[in-house]
Order: C-alpha cells, then sequence, then structure tokens
C-alpha cells in the first residue's frame, strides 16, 4: 500500500474534485485562534502590569515579562498556521483575512500597548512637567503609529500576489516586502524582556525607545526587502551537522532565552537596514544590469 502524505490522508473521499475534509480547515484555524488569544493576553497583562507599577507593586515587571512572552509564542504560533494549511491544501479566503485580523492584534495593537506602558508612561522628568508632557505625547503619537503602519503592511500583504521589493534578491528565494509585522512585534517584545521588564524610568532612554517604535513603523511599510524562509522545507530530509545545529540552537534558546532573543531580532530586523544600504552603495559606485525575470516574492 502506497505511502499517503498528509494532505492526501485529509483529502475527502466524496468530494469529485478531492478536496480536503471540512474538518481539515479547522486545523490552520485553531492555530491562528491561539495566535489571536495570546495577543488578547498581552494586553491583559500590559494592563494589570500597569496598574501594579501604579500602585508600586513590585509583581509589575512580571506582568509585563508574560505579555512578552505571549508576543513570543505567538510568533512561532504564527509560522506554523501557514505552513499547515499549504501541507493540508487547505488554504481559503476565510483563513487568509482570520490571520490578518489576529496579526493586527497580536502584532500590531498587543506590542503598540506594551511599548507605551512599559516606556512612556512611567518615567519620571522630576519637577519638569514640560518634558513628560512632551514625551507623552510623542508616545501617544508613535505608539499609534507602530499600530497604523503596522495594520498598512498586513492590507498591502492581502491585497498584492507578488510584489517585488526596491531592492530584489537572488532569483529562487522569497522575500517579504518591508518589515514583517511579527518581526516587528518579536523586536518589541525581546528588548522588555532582555531587560527584565523593568519599566523605563530614565526620559532620555524612553526618548531612544520612542525612536526605534518609529524606525519599526518605517521598516513595516518600506518596500525594503526581508527573507520569509518560507522556501524553507521542514520536511526535506536534513544532515547530521544541520540536527546538531538545530539542537544547539533550541538549547540556547532555552537557557540563554533572553541574550538569543534579542540577538536574532537585532539580526533580523538590521538585516534589512543593511542589505538595503549595501545596495545603495553597490547602485551608486556600479548601476545593476536590468533583470530579465522578476524573483519569486511573498508580500
Amino acid at each position: 500500500m502506497p505511502k499517503l502524505n498528509l494532505s492526501e490522508r485529509l483529502i475527502d473521499p466524496k468530494s469529485p474534485d478531492r478536496r480536503p475534509r471540512r474538518a481539515a480547515y479547522a486545523l490552520p484555524t485553531l492555530f491562528t485562534a491561539g495566535n489571536l488569544f495570546l495577543g488578547f493576553l498581552a494586553i491583559l497583562q500590559a494592563f494589570q502590569g500597569s496598574m501594579k507599577q501604579v500602585t508600586g507593586d513590585a509583581s509589575a515587571s512580571h506582568h509585563f515579562e508574560i505579555a512578552c512572552i505571549m508576543i513570543g509564542v505567538a510568533v512561532f504560533l504564527d509560522g506554523l498556521d501557514g505552513r499547515i494549511a499549504r501541507m493540508t491544501n487547505t488554504c481559503s479566503e476565510f483563513g487568509r483575512e482570520m490571520d490578518s485580523i489576529a496579526d493586527c492584534i497580536t502584532f500590531c495593537l498587543a506590542p503598540g500597548v506594551l511599548a507605551y506602558v512599559w516606556g512612556v508612561h512611567f518615567v519620571d522628568t522630576g519637577t519638569d512637567l514640560r518634558i513628560h508632557e512632551q514625551l507623552s505625547r510623542a508616545g501617544y503619537f508613535f505608539a499609534f503609529l507602530y499600530v497604523l503602519c503596522g495594520s498598512a503592511r498586513l492590507a498591502r500583504f492581502n491585497i498584492q500576489e507578488n510584489p517585488v521589493p526596491s531592492n530584489p534578491g537572488r532569483p529562487g528565494r522569497k522575500y517579504f516586502v518591508g518589515l514583517p509585522t511579527p518581526a516587528a512585534a518579536g523586536m518589541v517584545a525581546s528588548i522588555i524582556y532582555a531587560v527584565e521588564s523593568l519599566p523605563l524610568k530614565w526620559w532620555p532612554v524612553s526618548a531612544v525607545w520612542i525612536a526605534l517604535l518609529g524606525l519599526l513603523s518605517f521598516l513595516m511599510v518600506s518596500t525594503w526587502r526581508y527573507r520569509s524562509f518560507k522556501d524553507f522545507n521542514m520536511a526535506s530530509p536534513r544532515s547530521f551537522k544541520t540536527i546538531i545545529l538545530v539542537a544547539s540552537f533550541i538549547f540556547l534558546i532555552m537557557n540563554y532565552s533572553q541574550v538569543m532573543l534579542i540577538t536574532l531580532s537585532i539580526l533580523y530586523v538590521g538585516s534589512g537596514i543593511v542589505v538595503r544600504i549595501g545596495g545603495l552603495i553597490r547602485r551608486w559606485v556600479k548601476p545593476a544590469p536590468p533583470q530579465s525575470q522578476p524573483e519569486t516574492q511573498v508580500g
């Protein structure tokens, strides 16, 4: 008897066009619902941490830490629901729209709320109320800008079928056009998690934090390329060296999560900036020849 893969096992035998069973469509939706639930929990934890911080409760940072963990786990789940949908051949318009709505809450609204509460709301400016007022206004604006740009990034992803970044990469590789919202949310969460989730008190550091929100907002709506890694097939055979590298990576994440997560976030977010600057320098030194065929891209 031939061995069937996962998509073939889920085929409805009564369907004339070999469509998957109806229950199979619920599998990727469950991961999307889990993503949405974690974003909801992250917002609640940010609120609880804020209330505890006002009363001087030392457990406030613990709530901010839980919010960061919820966002981090949601980033992992977001990478699974699309792969599972493709593996089971259960991609649908409903699933795509559901995923975008979940991403808008988990990777736009939740990090925006957490970024303002943790990095701006509890800053101590001493007796200079003018600095505190201006900082609060800037925090409101850039936190909202982060949510707005993330939402615009998701809307652009839905309407574009084969977008090409302003700096196309190698043929055969898939790229995101602009910084993905999970990566931006992971950057926010990893920084807060790396500093023990203690709210910022010194206003110059808060000003830098606000500037970082502005940078992430710009990168999300930019047309700079970022590797998607969707061409990486987890089901294909791997060498023994790859297994050792993956096992080592998991060990480092489990034992040195703060250092590893912020390092990975900085490397990925910075990769698009470095590639873009490098492309501008090469274009200035030596103009690139025209390309005959566009590369395969993803939104």
